[in-house]
């Protein structure tokens, strides 16, 4: 869909520029109300995206991949202005304050070597950090702030699926820290951290154990630390897990889980090749949950939250992006070469 509307867009782009047969600033692929987005900003997002050059796309694949990536740049542009003229943008001590939470961990030559392989300075950094953080400023205004959920909107959605709150079998709301011997091209854990040895793994595994048993959090070392891509980015959460789901697993693993009380976590549970450390969250029953229960309409709400938030953020970047004024020179580019 995304890709049809970049072709439509360079389409009338291409018949603007000919009629009025102006050439685009040196070294500019789009600019948003006179402000310049240029080639190298896309490039340097494209080198984030795909550090590894065996993993990149192919030309027509990989023009479609930058043009996605400049269309997250105009957007993020156009709130950016947006924060500037509410008076939004983040201060020194809140850029700060990530800055430090971000280099938390390393030491000062790990913090480099991931710098380098992203091809940042600090500065770059820090840039970042204060877009990012002003976007979400003026997000958290326009939108966040504003999202309410009503008791009926609640029981709304309660009688309209309560079946789903009907569990048929026991079911197990576990997080996991993966660690496996072989390198991950897909790796997505925050400090790209990723074993390459069965005797690598095993080490890691326990020493991330050890920092687990000394109280660290759970949710912060899978996101530091996880080599799977799926839960890391979630701090490890995999759910709620039905108890026949288990079995699949195979024995010594589904008796690991049903010995362990909620909050608690696994020693290291070991399988071809993949260490896996399993937080047990809660241990839910079978049966029907009512709406009286504050963990049903927990779940709701968080549900009824995400999808308004998503909704109103999708409808406030359209608005926002009618009302800029934006050249998108590279879809122009494009077009003119067919």
């Amino acid at each position: 869909m995304r890709t049809f509307a970049f072709y439509s867009a360079a389409c009338a782009g291409a018949l603007f520029l000919a009629a009025c047969k102006s050439a685009p600033p040196a070294n500019v692929a789009a600019t948003v109300n006179s402000r310049p987005i240029t080639y190298a900003d896309i490039d340097k997002q494209f080198q984030l995206n795909f550090p590894d050059a065996q993993s990149r796309p192919a030309d027509d694949q990989m023009t479609i991949q930058k043009m996605e990536i400049l269309r997250s740049l105009i957007d993020n542009e156009i709130m950016l202005q947006r924060a500037e003229k509410g008076s939004l943008m983040a201060t020194e001590a809140d850029v700060e304050a990530k800055f430090n939470e971000l280099k938390s961990g390393y030491t000062q030559e790990e913090f480099q070597k991931q710098l380098n392989a992203r091809k940042m300075s600090i500065a770059d950094l820090k840039a970042q950090i204060r877009r990012d953080l002003s976007v979400q400023k003026i997000i958290n205004k326009e939108i966040t702030s504003q999202i309410s959920i009503s008791d009926n909107e609640i029981g709304d959605f309660y009688k309209a699926n309560k079946e789903a709150f009907n569990l048929a079998e026991p079911q197990i709301h576990l997080a996991q820290i993966i660690v496996t011997a072989v390198a991950d091209p897909n790796l997505r854990n925050l400090k790209n951290d990723d074993a390459r040895t069965d005797e690598q793994a095993k080490s890691k595994v326990q020493a991330l154990e050890a920092r687990l048993r000394q109280g660290e959090d759970f949710a912060m070392l899978a996101q530091n630390f996880s080599e799977d891509p799926n839960s890391a980015p979630n701090g490890g959460d995999m759910g709620f897990v039905p108890q026949s789901a288990l079995d699949q697993l195979g024995p010594e693993f589904r008796s690991f889980i049903l010995q362990v009380p909620p909050g608690q976590i696994t020693q290291p549970i070991q399988g071809q090749g993949v260490y896996r450390i399993i937080k047990v969250i809660s241990k839910e029953p079978a049966g029907q949950r009512e709406l009286n229960d504050p963990k049903v309409q927990q779940r709701i709400r968080e549900t009824l939250l995400n999808r308004k938030d998503q909704l109103l953020k999708a409808a406030y970047y359209e608005v926002a992006h009618n009302e800029a004024h934006v050249v998108n020179y590279f879809a122009i580019r494009v077009a003119q070469k067919k």
